[in-house]
């Protein structure tokens, strides 16, 4: 969809109060979608943000555009029937790594390998903060919580990995203390034809004290300037790589995105199809 006017970051803020806790890295995240969108230029009525349950997930009450909030873990059938009923429309889906890996870890995968035409931002804090802080899948064995007192036994998921190897085509990771690097990395996602990836690191100061901010300021840095996106065996060893964490784009691949090959197999218009259903009745009905 093409910019035709030029907009601001103001006119995506709807005129619903943000909830999130002070400090909330979600902020950021939401900050850096105003802006995302007011570059692309967006009307508001092109654009449809869908979400599933949690903290984060509360981002279509925040923006101007139309809007889903899902229930838990259904952000990705959400968006992809929107998408495909749709296909004019921009979809953007947001969520945390409570609802995109854990109850909706299964229509991830497939969203990654359908490589649905549309961006899914997920704001990853390693701890559920909705239901008051249990430990998240993307938590670090050894996690202290209210539902591992004595840590996690569990080794936490690797979100970009685990998009890399269902099929996700734009694969990046960005830090909502950054927001002009995640403003870039939401634009392109936007823009990049097949489904995109872009998890964020996005502390919650209520219920997790070890991910803060000062933490992960200390952890990352970004891709090396001489990465290249296109090589999967990059990108794949650098989101291995645990020292340091790495910001940026780790990988993308240009192909056909699931809608355009479903839109491509379709044939006749209604009528035709209305027609065809009609003779079958008359023939064995």
């Amino acid at each position: 969809m093409t910019a035709t006017v030029e907009r601001k970051a103001d006119e995506y803020k709807s005129e619903v109060k943000v909830t999130w806790c002070p400090g909330c890295g979600d902020f950021g995240v939401l900050n850096a979608t105003y802006k995302a969108l007011a570059e692309q230029g967006y009307d508001t009525k092109d654009v449809v943000v869908v979400s599933g349950i949690g903290c984060s997930s509360r981002f279509p009450f925040f923006v101007s555009t139309y809007g889903f909030h899902g229930v838990h873990g259904r952000a990705m059938p959400i968006a992809t029937g929107i998408k495909l009923a749709r296909p004019e429309l921009e979809v953007i889906a947001f969520g945390g790594d409570g609802d995109a890996f854990a109850i909706g870890a299964g229509h991830f995968v497939h969203a990654c390998r359908r490589n649905i035409d549309m961006c899914y931002v997920i704001m990853d804090n390693a701890v559920y903060g909705l239901t008051k802080g249990q430990y998240s899948p993307t938590a670090a064995t050894g996690y202290v919580s209210k539902t591992t007192p004595e840590g996690s036994s569990e080794a936490g998921i690797n979100p970009l990995m685990l998009a890399i190897a269902s099929g996700a085509t734009y694969v990046a990771r960005g830090f909502s203390s950054k927001p002009k690097d995640l403003t870039k990395l939401i634009v392109d996602g936007i823009n990049h034809k097949g489904f995109a990836v872009i998890d964020v690191y996005s502390p919650c100061p209520t219920f997790n004290k070890v991910n803060t901010f000062n933490y992960w300021k200390e952890e990352c840095e970004p891709l090396p300037a001489d990465h290249d996106p296109s090589d999967m065996g990059a990108a794949i060893a650098r989101a291995l790589q645990p020292d340091p964490l790495y910001l940026g784009l780790f990988y993308q691949k240009e192909g056909d995105s699931f809608d355009e090959k479903v839109r491509a197999r379709a044939t006749g218009d209604a009528s035709q199809t209305r027609g065809l259903v009609e003779k079958l009745i008359a023939k064995y009905g």
